[in-house]
């Protein structure tokens, strides 16, 4: 696995990004949008975290940290290079980047529906906590 790289985005990455989630990532989301990656770098310039391998976009996470809790988002591995461990290399980074920031927990957001993410998941050391509930609100339109 040495020649993938694992590095933050900066704001030239972001089209690819957006371009990549529609063909990696399952599902959409209101934030799948150049305004909402453009916030969330400038935010917290190192928490999507993108995987590279050649100079190509194999993978991303986004790990967010609020100063509470440890996020994670949009894992997601091209379909031409999953099975040889590049998500295994993001959440690895991810859970350096919490560490680093006095992180004790993270959790992540996976759509029921997606049960290739829920073994890949419990696979990484997470498990569903069933006694929770995800509530959400837009805020806009």
């Amino acid at each position: 696995m040495t020649d993938l790289l694992v590095r933050p985005a900066v704001a030239a990455d972001l089209d690819a990004v957006l371009a990549f989630w529609k063909t990696a990532a399952e599902g959409t989301s209101i934030s799948d949008d150049r305004d909402g990656v453009e916030r969330l770098v400038a935010r917290d310039p190192e928490a999507l975290l993108l995987a590279e391998r050649e100079g190509e976009l194999v993978g991303t996470v986004i790990a967010g940290f609020d100063g509470w809790r440890c996020h994670l988002y949009r894992l997601a591995v091209h379909p031409d290079h999953r099975r040889r461990g590049i998500g295994s290399a993001l959440l690895t980074a991810a859970d350096e980047r919490f560490v680093r920031l006095g992180g004790r927990r993270g959790d992540a957001m996976v759509l029921v529906r997606n049960e290739r993410a829920q073994h890949a998941w419990r696979a990484a050391g997470y498990e569903p906590q069933e006694q929770w509930r995800r509530w959400v609100k837009h805020l806009t339109d």
